[in-house]
Order: C-alpha cells, then structure tokens, then sequence
C-alpha cells in the first residue's frame, strides 16, 4: 500500500496550524506542525515530508530565506510560501527562489488544496531551479495590501520567469508603467534597456520610424528605432490602442517573424525584446470599431493583466497616501500625518484619477498647507466637493432613486474631465462600475454559488460566468 504524502507546515500562528493540518487532514494527507523554522530544517534535513508549506515571518527565522536551502538541499521538494505581510517583492522572491507557489493570507482553502495537489503530482522542471542571481530590492511604488493587489503581485512574480508578451489595461492612473518596470526590473532580462513610448503622444505619421528606425539619403542617414534601441531588454508599448493602421500592420509582422526593417531599409533586423503593451481603451470594442486589428490584439494579449481602478481597492488608500506623505519627506518636505478623518474623506472619494490623482492631491497639501497634521477639512477643502462625498445617511440612501445617485457619479466624471482628466470610453467605464459591484455583491450574498447568483440576477448562468471572467471578477468561497 502506498503511503500518504507528509506535508510539512510551518507557521508562528497556532490557529493556522490547526485549520491547515485538519484540511489537509481531510483531504488523505499526513500532516507535521510546526512554530519553528529550525525545526523544520531539522525535518528537510532527515528526510522527512514530500512537501513543505511555510511562512515567510517566524520568531527564529525567515521562510523566505529557507526556500533556497530546501531547493539546493532537497531539489525534488516542493515548496509553497504563505505571508500576511504581501508585497511585490515577497512574491518575486518566493518565485525566483523557487518556490512552487506563493499565497497570501488570507487565503481561500480549496485553492491551497488544489495547489498542494498540483505540487505532489508535477514533475519537477528544469525552470524551477532558483534563480542565479537575485532580482533588486523593491524600490517600484507599487503599493497595497488588498486581495486585488495580492493577486497582481503573484501574476507579476509568475511573469519574471519568462518573456512571454503581457497586455496591461486600466484606467489613466492605475500605474501601468509601474507595473511595467517591475515586469523588466524583477525579469530576465533586466541588465538590458526598458524603453517606453507612448502612442498617443506620437504623430500618427511619425510612429513607424519612431519604432522602426528609417534610412535615408543625405545627411541624416540611417537612424535606429526603438525595437533596436531595446535591443536584449523590454519594449513597452503605451497606449497601444492609438497605434494607426499601418503601423499595426508592421507590429503585427514583428511578432509573427521576430524580425523587421527600418522604414526605407531592406535589410532584416532581429527583434531581440520583450514587448509589454498597455491600454486604457477597450480594445475589444476598438476591434468591433475597425480601428484594431484582431489578430494583433491576440498576438499582445497573450498574458492580460488589468490593474483595477483605486475606488476598487479603498483599503489600500491609506498605504498609498502615507507613502506619497513619505516620499515627499525623502525630498526635503516636513512632517505630516494623516488623522482618522482625513482617511476617511480620501476613501469616500471616488478617484477618476486613481492613484495619480491621489500622489497629486498629497503632493499639494504638503505644498500648500503647513500644519503637521493633515485633517479632513483640509482633504475636504482641496477636492472642493465636501458634501458629495460625505457619507450618506440611510434614510437618504433608502428613498434615493438609483438613477440620481449613478447620475451623481456621472457628474463627478464629466467634471473631472473638465479639469483635465482624459475621459475615454465613458459609456463602457459606468457599465462596467455599475455591473461589476451588482454581480460581486450578489456573489458575496449566495457564499461564491453561481447558480444561486445566475437566478438572483435573472441571468442564464453561462452569461453570469463570462460577465465574472471579462469583468475579472474573483469568486471567492471559504476564505480562512
């Protein structure tokens, strides 16, 4: 008879211990606990466990810092690193140092028992060796500890092991250069150029040689583009859905052969980059429009990865805004702090420019204000719509037709566009606002069941689920 896989956990928190080895209990595993990360060395060294699951934070050590030493020690052993404290570099780390899998606390039960399944069961690769060198400390402003952070930061880490070709869309603000460089930073390829250009700030007639490079007679010659100018790093194409036509056309050439010529020129050049777009558009409706070809949209979003808008991730707010208080401090600024009420004003606004918007604001009080510590009369005073976004009393929000409170919101769009703010897409993006709570909300109601949520909504259930994947929304059921 073949025994049962041991998995070995380590965790400092004994309610973790008890709820991970009663699941796995129950799903046929034996089980070994564990507070101490020298017990646990102890136990990889003896030989014991077919698979580990550990914190990063423990009293005697670092999980994080044990991954290397199990994968050198013990190849074919599996590990899957767990944290409370989920940061970009956490993630990167666990993954670049081999980790089979990384997961942040809190997580859901049946993906851990899914993904401990996997582990005992996949050949061990080649690729998962840790990485030679190490990627740099975290110094990209990527903030945040909501579940929709959590996840970008695994995607990410996922990511920095290949040069696969990523499509990254979101609102203006939500930080996708950001992410970009981390993409380059944390990568394969991050001793070669990041090279950014921006589609929409380029004259239509001018893209082509500015990506391509030209050749020309005379005295100005031959002049590189900026695949050449990438040449061993990564191409990060911004606002990919102002590309023209043609110019789609050559890309779509570059991606299919791996070569291209300058614009004048006859010689191939090899295109040696990784290539990252970026959108804010909906480049679907664009393809429906004719003003984006669809076999390039299939060739760029080989990996989609959208960054939610900041009034999708209000529990980070405060992270964020006492970073921007930070970095202002680093350049020379004084001491601030936030109170309690001005948390509160900043996470009841709605934020059209997301997390630019959010630097901006913290940048101009600390400018303008000089009290140390920042209230929410002066946040109130500096969005200049105090009552609109105080919270709502009940018996307003009970008698409040729906129709005024969307066309509340509308107005806060419309104005913001008039202080400059790009707007694009407007009809989609109040969709999208006013459906993606609906279903998450219906969804947290039925405990995750679709088929309950499917008969709430009024919706057939094969709807609900692509409404769930093109609005990317998680479905989340026992959550520990």
């Amino acid at each position: 008879m073949t025994p049962l896989p041991t998995i070995l956990v380590a965790d400092d928190d004994r309610s973790i211990r008890t709820v991970l080895g009663q699941a796995l209990g129950r799903a046929g595993y034996q089980v070994q606990t564990t507070p101490s990360v020298n017990t646990l060395w102890q136990w990889v060294q003896e030989g014991e466990g077919d698979l580990v699951i550990t914190d990063v934070i423990m009293p005697d050590g670092s999980g994080l810092d044990l991954v290397t030493r199990i994968r050198q020690f013990r190849p074919d052993l599996r590990v899957i690193v767990m944290s409370a404290q989920s940061t970009l570099t956490t993630a990167v780390k666990a993954t670049q140092r081999g980790a089979f899998e990384y997961l942040a606390k809190p997580f859901d039960l049946k993906e851990l028992l899914a993904v401990v399944a996997r582990a005992l069961t996949t050949p061990v690769q080649e690729a998962e060796k840790p990485a030679a060198d190490q990627p740099p400390e975290e110094r990209l402003p990527l903030i945040g500890q909501s579940v929709v952070m959590q996840g970008i930061y695994r995607s990410i880490a996922r990511l920095t092991t290949s040069d696969l070709t990523v499509m990254i869309s979101g609102e203006s603000g939500t930080g996708k250069e950001l992410v970009a460089h981390a993409l380059h930073e944390y990568g394969r390829r991050r001793s070669g150029p990041f090279v950014a250009v921006n589609m929409a700030a380029i004259p239509r007639k001018q893209i082509e040689s500015e990506l391509f490079g030209y050749e020309r007679g005379g005295t100005q010659g031959r002049m590189p583009g900026r695949f050449e100018q990438a040449t061993g790093g990564t191409l990060f194409l911004d606002e990919i859905g102002d590309m023209p036509q043609e110019a789609q056309t050559r890309l779509l050439r570059v991606l299919q052969e791996g070569e291209f010529t300058t614009v004048g020129g006859t010689t191939p050049l090899r295109a040696d980059v990784r290539i990252i777009a970026a959108t804010h558009r909906d480049l679907r409706q664009a393809i429906q429009a004719g003003t984006f070809r669809e076999d390039l949209y299939y060739r760029l979003n080989v990996v989609p990865l959208r960054l939610p808008p900041l009034r999708e991730r209000l529990e980070d707010i405060p992270l964020l805004a006492r970073h921007f208080l930070s970095q202002c401090r680093d350049e020379g600024g004084t001491y601030r702090i936030l109170d309690e009420s001005a948390i509160t004003r900043l996470q009841t606004w709605r934020w059209p420019g997301n997390v630019r918007e959010l630097e901006n604001l913290i940048r101009r009080i600390v400018a303008l204000y000089s009290q140390e510590t920042i209230t929410g009369d002066v946040i109130d005073a500096e969005l200049a719509e105090p009552l609109a976004h105080d919270p709502i009393p009940n018996s307003v929000m009970a008698s409040e037709p729906l129709s005024e409170s969307v066309s509340r919101h509308i107005a806060r769009y419309l104005e913001a566009g008039r202080d400059g703010v790009p707007l694009h897409d407007l009809h989609a993006r109040i969709i999208a606002e006013v459906e993606r709570p609906l279903i998450q909300m219906t969804l947290a109601e039925t405990r995750g069941n679709q088929i309950k949520a499917a008969a709430m909504l009024g919706l057939n259930r094969n709807t609900l689920r692509k409404k769930i994947r093109d609005l990317e929304i998680p479905v989340v059921r026992g959550v520990v």
